[in-house]
């Protein structure tokens, strides 16, 4: 595992790692008893087991297994505290009555959200106010385990191989058109960035209502379950080698994770 040259202030030597910054905001933000997240040491991947719905082996020998620490999430009365401090910051005075009015009793984190469905602007700068708090708390915990954050490596396809300059050149064959139809089809859709597919995934949850957004969050947070369970079977059968694998791994796949409370 490779380290930096720097030490920590106990001494410790600091230790690189590729962060997924946002997966490891989620991990920060929900604070359910039932759901425990783990970051991997080595490739940064943030891995959330629920209990009673993960496999209990699986989730003893995450526990156990020194590339993995477990994160500890920001406290729900903490969470708390950052609403009422955005309060105050909001302009419209109606609106900010509603707020102080939403986080008033038990179900303060969904009432908040709710208000703020309707206020896409102010949604969006209450988003950048926690991210904000939240990456505070992710960089003091990185610190304190002697971790040192670097950028995540990019995939980048490799260049096709030059043909040979003997090599006869290939007559250039037109497709069929249907097959030059489907070519123009396939090629925006490779053409989208990462943030205009957020962006386009913003815009239909602007659109939906509360039941409807409860049931596309719990189909996302299924997606990211299943991938975190997909990438600790991967590091778990390199660390165990040809022999575990003959007798059959336990069941890696975890079912989706229950949402917490919070904003």
């Amino acid at each position: 595992m490779p380290t930096t040259e720097n030490a920590s202030a106990g001494g410790t030597a600091v230790r690189d790692i590729p962060i997924d910054w946002e997966a490891l905001e989620d991990a920060f933000e929900n604070n359910a008893p039932e759901v425990h997240s783990y970051l991997h040491l080595g490739t940064g991947d943030v891995l959330r087991v629920v209990d009673g719905v993960a496999d209990p082996q699986m989730h003893a020998r995450i526990a156990a297994d020194a590339n993995y620490l477990r994160i500890d999430p920001v406290s729900s009365r903490e969470q708390y505290r950052w609403m009422e401090r955005y309060i105050p910051m909001v302009e419209d005075m109606e609106l900010q009555a509603k707020l102080s009015q939403a986080i008033d009793g038990k179900g303060a984190f969904r009432r908040f959200k709710d208000v703020l469905m309707s206020y896409g602007p102010e949604r969006e700068r209450w988003f950048a106010f926690r991210s904000e708090r939240l990456r505070i708390f992710m960089e003091a915990w990185l610190s304190a385990h002697a971790l040192n954050p670097v950028p995540r490596p990019l995939w980048v396809p490799e260049a096709p191989a030059r043909p040979e300059a003997a090599a006869p050149a290939t007559p250039a064959v037109e497709a069929p058109p249907h097959e030059r139809e489907r070519e123009e089809v396939r090629e925006p859709r490779r053409g989208k960035s990462v943030e205009s597919l957020r962006k386009n995934l913003r815009d239909i949850a602007e659109a939906l209502g509360p039941r409807d957004l409860d049931t596309l969050t719990a189909f996302a947070e299924f997606l990211k379950a299943r991938r975190a369970a997909r990438s600790f079977a991967h590091h778990y059968h390199e660390a165990q080698g040809p022999a575990d694998e003959e007798s059959g791994p336990a069941s890696q796949e975890i079912a989706s994770e229950s949402r917490s409370d919070t904003a």
